[in-house]
């Protein structure tokens, strides 16, 4: 039986504000397990990124520290055991200190390791990357070089130290196609011979269905549907789910109008208790307007969903 790498259960990142309070995580709840891919999928705004951060401590907060360590003992275990590659590597990279000052600081808070080695380790990473010149690249800075390269750059750090879990937050964003799937081939290849576990943050369901075995589907905050990929993509069944597969374009849907999904993500400032999604679902019943958010039922072997009234097969035939 497949061991859990991370378990994340009922968590809340709360903002306060003069205004209210702004839900930006709310009661999020899901498992990574080991050597897997897990892609966390939903619109700008929906709390995948917030997620991330929360996972990595790297939200100030006022109350207790997750997973009980204190500030130190989250400094160790970040970049050695849990790494987090940003979505814009040219603005989360030092613009006046070179690539390779870069790599080498993020191996020497973690190993005594004389600078040499830590130079060589860093040119090593770099040609993992796809960088041809991987020696002229330690000395340039990043101000210097391209979207595509930063994000490689980005990525050599990121996996400098072997971590077991990488949480990357949309680590292609902005690239063109090619460089695009290069990045991605390269990482797929990655974690398949280090047995490395990976969070994919994306609010693209084509990278998700390249990369990750299963999906965490979120909005508003909140944990939506959660399955294997495949049986996701073939059987969605929460609304929004659907939605969003519907307004994918599909080879076989040329000629037809693609549909579009009405309506925008609400507000997470002191949201209601009830769905988030109810404003834009066309399937909500009584239910859905009176009772709180649905917990996370299975609905199959190895497939969740928060919904009352959740697609059957026959609606989807």
């Amino acid at each position: 039986m497949t061991k859990n790498l991370l378990e994340i259960e009922d968590l809340h990142t709360y903002f306060k504000t003069v205004d209210g309070t702004i839900k930006a995580a709310n009661g999020v709840t899901f498992e990574i397990a080991e050597q897997s891919v897990l892609g966390v999928v939903g619109e700008s705004g929906s709390g995948k990124t917030m997620t991330g951060l929360s996972i990595m401590q790297l939200v100030d907060s006022p109350g207790q520290e997750l997973l009980g360590l204190d500030k130190e003992e989250m400094r160790a275990l970040r970049g050695k055991d849990i790494s987090m590659v940003f979505q814009n590597a040219s603005s989360s990279l030092n613009p006046v200190v070179t690539v390779g000052e870069q790599i080498t600081e993020v191996i020497h808070q973690h190993e005594k390791m004389p600078q040499r080695e830590a130079r060589r380790l860093a040119e090593s990473l770099l040609t993992e990357m796809g960088i041809p010149d991987a020696v002229k690249m330690l000395e340039t800075h990043p101000f210097q070089i391209s979207g595509g390269m930063a994000q490689r750059v980005m990525l050599a750090i990121g996996i400098a130290l072997k971590p077991r879990l990488l949480i990357a937050d949309e680590p292609t964003s902005n690239l063109d196609v090619t460089v695009q799937a290069e990045i991605l081939q390269r990482l797929k290849r990655l974690q398949r011979e280090s047995g490395m576990t990976v969070m994919l943050i994306t609010h693209d369901l084509g990278v998700i269905a390249q990369m990750a075995q299963e999906v965490v589907v979120m909005y508003a905050g909140r944990v939506l549907e959660r399955a294997e990929t495949r049986e996701l993509y073939a059987r969605p069944r929460h609304p929004y789910t659907a939605a969003l597969l519907a307004a994918l374009p599909r080879l076989d849907s040329v000629g037809r109008k693609l549909h579009v999904m009405r309506g925008s993500l609400p507000k997470v400032l002191d949201p209601p208790d009830e769905c988030p999604y109810i404003a834009r679902c066309s399937r909500a019943i009584a239910r859905c307007r009176t009772d709180v958010m649905p917990t996370l039922m299975e609905s199959d072997p190895n497939h969740k969903v928060a919904c009352y009234n959740p697609v059957t097969e026959s609606m989807r035939a």
